[in-house]
């Protein structure tokens, strides 16, 4: 196990470095200049435009800029950002943890939702209700999340006012106004992810009739502890596989939530980043979101072990 997540975390780390080098190269084919941002219209003359570039930098070479990021990088300094001459690193500390909870509150909703479906569909295969679940994932996978999130809004949020249409509030200021303007987002996202996870747990789940499933029923087991002790063991892996796949497109991929229920994550921050053409925010954010999914993925490779004895990291 140790010699496994040694090659696993140099494996990692040069991952993280192509991912960097990749992401400088390309985050300046963006078209536009964060000189005509800062500016504005009107006042970019030539002159103004040079020296805004030689105290921003953007004047040196690409490859010195990279290397000079790179350097800064490596002594744990994420940058400063062009627009507003803020330190990144504090930012990201601010946005990265509600991320990480959108992501985390989706995924367990998800779970609660999809992983007993797809055990109903499986324990009642081919009948109504393993129809109805087939029906309701694939429902929750083919609703794109921007037109889920506004139906979301307009229901719960402007009609029956249940919960709060959009918004923010610090947990520690007002837990429950915190919590409340975090289910429609985080449902949002746990609809598609929900349904991933029922098809997956129903094919999963679909061994009730092995040979050792009947053996313990043989043996006197009621149905309950045939799919819940033997059936559903044996099945968590490629549920564990898909959901840790999915929480690493949660992590990037929640810009139109974090956007339609103004989420102040990090998928805005990056957003933002790139609408000013803010290279430093971007490098950094995507750079922090791919180091944070090479992570998820070792977890999840490593979670295999526990849940089946018998595999062994060689």
């Amino acid at each position: 196990m140790g010699g496994y997540v040694l090659r696993r975390l140099a494996q990692s780390a040069v991952l993280i470095f192509a991912v960097a080098t990749l992401v400088a190269v390309l985050v300046r084919l963006i078209p536009g200049d964060p000189v005509q941002v800062l500016l504005g219209e009107g006042q970019a003359t030539p002159e103004r435009v040079r020296l805004l570039r030689e105290q921003l930098g953007l004047e040196k070479p690409v490859h010195v800029q990279y290397l000079e990021w790179l350097g800064r990088l490596v002594r744990g300094d994420l940058g400063v950002s062009l627009i507003s001459r803020r330190a990144i690193g504090p930012d990201l500390l601010q946005r990265l943890p509600r991320t990480l909870e959108l992501t985390v509150a989706a995924t367990l909703l998800a779970l609660a939702v999809g992983l007993p479906a797809g055990i109903l569909a499986a324990v009642n295969r081919n009948g109504p209700v393993d129809l109805a679940v087939s029906v309701l994932a694939l429902l929750g996978l083919s609703a794109p999340v921007f037109v889920l999130g506004t139906l979301l809004v307009l229901v719960f949020g402007l009609y029956l006012r249940v919960f709060p249409a959009t918004g923010f509030v610090d947990l520690t200021q007002d837990p429950w106004g915190h919590v409340s303007r975090l289910l429609l987002p985080a449902a949002t996202l746990a609809a598609a992810m929900a349904g991933v996870i029922a098809r997956m747990a129903r094919s999963a789940m679909l061994v009730l009739a092995e040979d050792y499933l009947r053996t313990a029923r043989a043996k006197g087991l009621t149905e309950r502890a045939v799919v819940f002790g033997h059936a559903l063991p044996n099945a968590l892996i490629p549920v564990v596989a898909v959901v840790g796949v999915q929480m690493g497109s949660l992590l990037g991929g929640s810009v139109i939530v974090e956007y339609i229920f103004n989420w102040p994550g990090l998928s805005t921050y990056l957003l933002q980043g790139i609408a000013q053409r803010d290279y430093p925010v971007v490098q950094a954010v995507v750079l922090v979101v791919s180091a944070l999914f090479i992570l998820l993925n070792l977890l999840t490779d490593l979670s295999y072990g526990l849940l089946d004895p018998r595999i062994r990291y060689g």
